[in-house]
């Protein structure tokens, strides 16, 4: 007779795994007694943390992100407080990874994650899609202060060479595009990411190292948009 395979909820925990997962990250050990309830509560967040992190910039990953892009296009259509959605990215970065080797490449990254950070608000969701391509999320952005905050982000990018090792002084730029959410309109994140996106690959045809935005929020509702709003507005006649 064979015996039953062990449920999910019987099998060990592989705490020394999760323990060595934390370990390789920096992050700081549970405390207190092991097994306790307080000790895997702590490492329990710390793993959630790390689920949620880049590992190489330790800034928000994509999963993340886009998790924060939608409740924050939800929040704009139901409030109308204007949000700002910029997509950047690193000018020429194969080269700069063919030219110091990889191992700079990654400093390089890290230090734009750091200095992007450094320049928005705590309020801000800044995070590192893949690649050298980084997203920021600025709620409640009017549009008059868009391109503003927007520049000085290029900037300070563009202002200082990162320094790597004694010797390699490195020149980066970034190439930002940037749109509205929809205000008081049913939209979807991929359909906001898509309008910023566009700017993007305008700021790399214009030449590289500049900012190209929407000049306005976007008032102009796509069919998909129509499509969501309508299948909105049969649910609520239904209720």
């Amino acid at each position: 007779m064979k015996r039953a395979a062990p449920s999910a909820a019987q099998e060990p925990l592989q705490l020394d795994v999760a323990l060595q997962l934390v370990r390789q990250a920096g992050r700081r050990q549970p405390q207190g007694d092991p097994g306790s309830s307080g000790w895997l509560q702590e490492l329990i967040d710390s793993l959630v943390e790390l689920s949620s992190r880049d590992g190489l910039t330790g800034l928000a990953n994509r999963r993340s992100f886009d998790f924060s892009l939608t409740r924050e296009i939800d929040r704009v259509g139901r409030s109308g407080e204007p949000a700002l959605l910029l997509v950047l990215d690193i000018d020429h970065f194969k080269k700069i990874n063919d030219t110091y080797g990889h191992a700079a490449g990654d400093e390089v990254l890290r230090e734009i994650a750091r200095r992007l950070a450094d320049t928005v608000r705590p309020m801000d969701v800044v995070a590192r899609l893949g690649g050298e391509e980084f997203g920021i999320i600025l709620p409640n952005c009017p549009g008059t202060f868009g391109h503003m905050v927007a520049d000085r982000v290029r900037q300070c990018v563009q202002d200082t060479p990162v320094v790597v090792g004694p010797q390699r002084v490195i020149p980066v730029t970034l190439s930002v595009g940037g749109a509205y959410a929809p205000q008081w309109v049913k939209s979807s994140p991929a359909l906001w990411s898509e309008r910023a996106d566009q700017q993007l690959y305008r700021a790399k045809a214009g030449g590289r190292n500049r900012v190209c935005i929407e000049p306005s929020v976007v008032s102009v509702v796509s069919q998909e948009e129509k499509g969501l709003l309508f299948d909105m507005t049969a649910i609520r006649d239904l209720e």
